[in-house]
């Protein structure tokens, strides 16, 4: 099977990509402006109680993960991964249809 790839399917994923690390870009400024301000807030009416570190922990954590995917430094489960298993199964389906057949 030969990878066929026109113009115009290229810049649709180059245009995905780019919006991906757009969306990125826009998440960690929110990110940056308001877990000061979650921590102001804590610090200034509940000092003896630092609920900030939640948001800031789990915002981070989906931060990060949207910071590997936009920039596509996902190690698992990723998109050559992903092809390597459908590429397999394919050929496991050829494979026990030919053994079908010959019966």
């Amino acid at each position: 099977m030969e990878n066929f790839i026109t113009e115009e399917m290229r810049y649709e994923q180059a245009k995905k990509k780019a919006q991906n690390i757009k969306s990125f870009y826009c998440n960690l400024t929110c990110y940056c402006i308001v877990i000061p301000i979650l921590i102001f807030i804590n610090l200034k009416f509940v000092p003896q109680f630092q609920w900030f570190w939640f948001s800031m922990l789990g915002w981070g954590t989906g931060l990060l993960v949207h910071g590997l995917e936009a920039f596509q430094l996902t190690f698992f489960f990723s998109r050559e991964w992903e092809e390597k298993k459908i590429s397999k199964f394919m050929e496991e389906e050829r494979v026990k249809q030919k053994n079908n057949n010959q019966l």
